[in-house]
Protein backbone atom coordinates (compact mmCIF):
# COMPACT_ATOMS: atom_id res chain seq x y z
CA UNK A 1 0.00 0.00 0.00
CA UNK A 2 2.16 2.30 1.19
CA UNK A 3 4.87 1.70 -2.42
CA UNK A 4 1.19 3.11 -4.19
CA UNK A 5 -0.16 5.92 -2.02
CA UNK A 6 -2.60 7.54 -4.70
CA UNK A 7 -4.33 4.42 -5.32
CA UNK A 8 -4.03 3.03 -1.61
CA UNK A 9 -5.50 6.58 -0.33
CA UNK A 10 -8.52 6.12 -3.05
CA UNK A 11 -9.23 2.47 -1.23
CA UNK A 12 -8.98 3.75 1.88
CA UNK A 13 -11.22 6.44 1.24
CA UNK A 14 -13.79 4.51 -1.01
CA UNK A 15 -14.01 1.69 1.75
CA UNK A 16 -13.48 3.62 4.86
CA UNK A 17 -16.82 1.71 6.22
CA UNK A 18 -15.09 -1.52 5.94
CA UNK A 19 -11.70 -1.42 7.47
CA UNK A 20 -10.75 -1.69 11.13
CA UNK A 21 -7.29 -1.06 12.47
CA UNK A 22 -5.53 -3.48 13.78
CA UNK A 23 -2.12 -5.67 14.08
CA UNK A 24 -0.80 -8.73 15.12
CA UNK A 25 2.54 -7.88 17.26
CA UNK A 26 2.63 -6.69 20.65
CA UNK A 27 2.66 -3.48 22.34
CA UNK A 28 5.10 -1.61 20.50
CA UNK A 29 5.14 2.08 20.85
CA UNK A 30 8.03 2.75 17.72
CA UNK A 31 5.82 0.49 15.75
CA UNK A 32 2.52 2.29 16.47
CA UNK A 33 4.02 5.19 15.39
CA UNK A 34 5.17 4.20 12.21
CA UNK A 35 1.28 2.38 11.49
CA UNK A 36 0.18 6.15 12.38
CA UNK A 37 2.71 8.10 10.61
CA UNK A 38 1.92 5.93 7.19
CA UNK A 39 -2.22 6.52 7.79
CA UNK A 40 -1.91 10.35 8.94
CA UNK A 41 0.74 12.05 6.81
CA UNK A 42 2.08 12.52 3.24
CA UNK A 43 5.42 11.75 4.40
CA UNK A 44 7.62 10.11 1.36
CA UNK A 45 9.48 7.47 0.90
CA UNK A 46 10.66 6.87 4.87
CA UNK A 47 11.61 3.18 6.12
CA UNK A 48 8.58 1.20 7.82
CA UNK A 49 10.29 -1.37 9.80
CA UNK A 50 11.71 -1.24 13.17
CA UNK A 51 14.06 -3.91 13.30
CA UNK A 52 17.06 -5.42 11.35
CA UNK A 53 16.48 -4.97 7.43
CA UNK A 54 15.76 -8.56 6.34
CA UNK A 55 18.39 -9.97 3.52
CA UNK A 56 15.72 -9.45 0.78
CA UNK A 57 15.75 -5.76 2.03
CA UNK A 58 12.87 -3.42 2.54
CA UNK A 59 11.12 -0.86 0.71
CA UNK A 60 10.24 2.43 1.26
CA UNK A 61 6.79 3.73 1.63
CA UNK A 62 4.77 6.94 1.53
CA UNK A 63 2.00 8.06 3.52
CA UNK A 64 -1.54 8.52 2.96
CA UNK A 65 -2.43 11.49 4.56
CA UNK A 66 -5.76 10.35 5.40
CA UNK A 67 -9.01 12.25 6.26
CA UNK A 68 -10.26 12.55 9.61
CA UNK A 69 -13.27 11.20 9.13
CA UNK A 70 -11.80 8.13 7.46
CA UNK A 71 -9.22 8.03 10.44
CA UNK A 72 -12.17 8.29 13.16
CA UNK A 73 -13.40 4.99 11.37
CA UNK A 74 -10.50 3.26 10.57
CA UNK A 75 -9.39 3.56 14.14
CA UNK A 76 -12.45 3.74 16.62
CA UNK A 77 -15.73 3.45 14.69
CA UNK A 78 -16.10 1.15 12.70
CA UNK A 79 -14.95 -1.37 15.67
CA UNK A 80 -17.47 0.22 18.08
CA UNK A 81 -20.30 -0.55 15.34
CA UNK A 82 -19.45 -3.96 14.91
CA UNK A 83 -19.04 -5.06 18.10
CA UNK A 84 -22.14 -3.26 19.12
CA UNK A 85 -20.88 -0.78 21.10
CA UNK A 86 -22.26 2.49 19.57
Amino acid sequence: MGRQPYSARRFFVQHADRILFGTDQGPDVPGYQLYYRFLETDDEYFDYGTGAVPGQGRWQVYGLHLPDDVLEKIYNGNARRVLGLG
